[in-house]
């Protein structure tokens, strides 16, 4: 419940009925650590030094919970048994009672009983041998240092260590966080580049076929329905050796595959052929020397998305493709007609993740991309009446010194 105070420890219970006991078995057996006769000794007679006795034992039991309560009343109850015949308990209670508020207690706490236990130690020593000139006075000082400052040192090395074992277990903990972080944003970047690849080499096909299909089914012509069939069994067959490539690429761990299914710069002819025999009127221009392999690949498939983009939404008309290398950038744009919102709608559906997946490769290179009617807003739309042109420019930096 809120409020309720802590409870003492079962081997705190436990040592404070031990020190009792055994502070009773001493007593009964006659055995004080002073004689009567001591001048020192106030308080004469045997029972007396049950009561610091007691209050000790009882300071036990606060050695967790409330250390510093515990040390301070021990320590009234130590000076109490300084003034009657004594008990070696006692005395070996309160050094536990030192030990526990070094290692339990706040640190402000720790650092300042050893403080506090170093000067009594030094004061200790210092003080009677100056009074009495005698070598028998260093016998405090010992004392003092063995009563107060050893469980203080003792408990001040332990909770070093405690401390020290704690913020190892802390950061082992927040490096397995980290770690996991890390292996969960690696499966998401995986899963979203293998979504673009997917996409990429799919999307093509498939918007071929939809679109040739429909005219098969739309025209009433023998000979115009074979011709579309025929590209329909071409790109299905491209789509599933591309698929396949793709399959073997996820099923093989040595990576042996993987150059095969990353397309270049040199295949963008295949590529503009296979969109004119879809029935774009495509226009390919290109100067570049030697790429790096990643912005190759990125380029092939801004150029394949922008094809496929513009066989579904294109009106009719040429599209232009462009690469241009610059110093240390090569500049991608491909130009398609666009008069604006069909009425009829896209000749075949789309997701709408090409354009996503083109943002994202761009970004990944840390290039600039845009995509819309010329001269209006990124993304908006050209006037369904006047017409207009659609471009897809891609820019990515080239890395001095770096070959594909």
């Amino acid at each position: 419940m809120p409020g309720r105070r802590p409870r003492p420890h079962r081997d705190d219970v436990r040592i404070a009925l031990a020190g009792l006991l055994g502070g009773l078995l001493l007593w009964g057996a006659g055995l004080d650590t002073r004689p009567a006769t001591e001048d020192l000794v106030l308080w004469a007679g045997r029972w007396p030094v049950l009561l610091p006795l007691t209050v000790t034992a009882g300071c036990e039991l606060l050695r967790r919970t409330h250390p510093r309560t515990g040390l301070l009343i021990g320590g009234a109850a130590l000076t109490l048994d300084t003034v009657t015949q004594g008990s070696l308990v006692t005395v070996v209670m309160f050094t536990d009672l030192v030990y526990a508020a070094v290692l339990y207690g706040p640190p402000a706490t720790a650092r300042r009983v050893l403080w506090i236990s170093g000067l009594l130690t030094v004061l200790g020593t210092i003080v009677p041998v100056a009074l009495w000139r005698k070598p028998e006075a260093l016998l405090i000082g010992v004392v003092i240092g063995v009563v107060a400052f050893t469980p203080g040192a003792t408990g001040w090395v332990v909770r070093n260590h405690r401390d020290a074992a704690e913020a190892a277990r802390l950061r082992a903990e927040q490096t397995a966080l980290l770690a996991e972080i890390d292996r969960v944003q690696a499966v998401t970047a995986e899963r979203a580049r293998m979504a673009r690849e997917l996409h990429d080499m799919v999307a093509n096909h498939l918007s071929a076929i939809a679109i040739h299909s429909t005219a098969a089914l739309s025209l009433d012509d023998p000979d115009t329905s074979q011709q579309a069939l025929g590209v329909i069994r071409e790109n299905s067959v491209e789509g599933l050796a591309e698929m396949r490539r793709l399959i073997g690429i996820l099923r093989d761990s040595s990576g042996d595959t993987e150059p095969a299914a990353a397309p270049t710069l040199d295949g963008l002819g295949t590529l503009v052929d296979h969109a004119r025999a879809n029935g774009l009127d495509v226009q390919l221009d290109r100067t570049h020397t030697a790429l790096p392999a990643p912005v190759e690949l990125a380029a092939y498939r801004i150029v394949q998305e922008s094809l496929t983009n513009a066989l579904k939404h294109a009106s009719p008309g040429r599209v232009t493709v462009s690469l241009v290398q610059r110093d240390h950038a090569l500049d991608v744009c491909v130009r398609s007609p666009f008069g604006g919102v069909r009425d009829d709608g896209p000749r075949a559906p789309g997701s709408g993740a090409g354009l996503i997946g083109m943002r994202e490769r761009v970004a990944l290179l840390h290039g600039t991309f845009e995509a819309g009617p010329e001269g209006g807003p990124t993304g908006g739309a050209a006037d369904s009446e006047t017409g207009g042109t659609w471009a897809v420019r891609a820019t990515f930096p080239i890395t001095e010194g770096e070959t594909a």
